[in-house]
């Protein structure tokens, strides 16, 4: 049955459609018939009861310089009009990103929103992981100095991040003498209000970071991401490249630990990120990506995938 499909995004003209989980998503929604409508975060109304937004009709190709056509705007109600809200901005991870899973929780009784509003704010990626303590390097959450020298002495190379950072950005390592730590932690807590995370540096990061997704927590396929000439962030959008892979015992461990609490939170689409085939480090349910580069190496359809899912979820629902 053909659905109307509302897209939170980041604008579409910005997007890099050789690699864009969402542009994914949105190929496939339409081969199957459904209609997609296009608005970012900032366009969210509310008044009696009603959300809506001022939205744009898609259509959507895979050419490179000419991937989209939009529509005039019309006042899509995202509770009686849209079956489907994809909430797929990428963070950061801030107020306005909160506020719009605030809205969107209040329509999702009517409305199916993937991921689940509720449980996105509820799980943001480097706190939720914290459940999941005992797969994880050892980690230190934290604003204290000399918290953060302490854990130093005692792991020898640490890497200190934001609590709430994405895609890589401002990570360092910080070797055993401790130079520039100090330094380092006083323009974290003046940039950020929150605590940092702190964790042991793992050496095999050399050998990449894995990125695993779950499509309604079975695993749906992963690729190993590498870090480029001098770096240790492998992320694909700070100049990582990416190989096949398949999973160890301990990822699949990882994977089947995870899976139950994924389903019972409504998180469809997800992400993990795992070091040296057995550390677990975040759980990204925010704007999960990667689904592109999977289906290249592995000749699957993980985009097909998750419309199954979805479709599954509105079965049961009885839309």
């Amino acid at each position: 049955m053909p659905l109307t499909v509302a897209v939170q995004m980041d604008p579409i003209a910005g997007i890099n459609i050789a690699g864009d989980s969402t542009f994914a998503l949105m190929l496939a929604a339409q081969a199957r018939g459904h209609r997609l409508f296009h608005y970012t975060a900032d366009q969210l109304n509310w008044s009696d009861g009603q959300l809506w937004v001022h939205a744009r009709p898609v259509e959507v190709r895979a050419v490179a310089g000419d991937h989209f056509t939009l529509g005039d705007p019309v006042r899509l109600d995202l509770g009686d009009e849209a079956d489907v809200v994809l909430m797929r901005q990428d963070p950061p991870f801030d107020l306005g990103y909160i506020t719009a899973t605030h809205l969107l929780e209040r329509i999702s009784d009517r409305t199916l929103v993937v991921n689940d509003p509720r449980e996105v704010r509820n799980a943001p990626e480097k706190v939720w992981v914290l459940d999941y303590a005992r797969f994880m390097p050892p980690t230190l959450v934290t604003r204290d100095l000399a918290e953060a020298r302490a854990f130093l002495d005692q792991h020898g190379a640490i890497v200190v991040k934001p609590l709430h950072g994405n895609g890589g950005k401002a990570i360092f390592k910080v070797d055993a003498g401790g130079q520039n730590l100090s330094a380092l932690i006083e323009v974290f807590n003046m940039t950020w209000r929150e605590p940092h995370m702190v964790q042991a540096f793992l050496p095999g990061v050399a050998k990449g970071d894995k990125r695993i997704v779950l499509v309604d927590g079975e695993v749906a396929g992963a690729i190993n991401r590498l870090p480029g000439e001098g770096e240790i962030r492998s992320n694909l959008a700070v100049g990582g490249s990416a190989e096949a892979t398949e999973l160890t015992p301990r990822e699949r461990e990882i994977s089947a630990a995870l899976a139950p609490e994924l389903r019972r939170r409504g998180l469809i689409f997800v992400g993990i990120d795992v070091i040296g085939g057995e550390w677990l480090t975040e759980i990204n349910v925010t704007s999960p990506t990667g689904i592109v580069a999977i289906d290249r190496f592995n000749g699957t359809d993980t985009a097909a995938r998750i419309w199954d899912a979805i479709d599954a979820r509105l079965a049961a629902r009885g839309a």
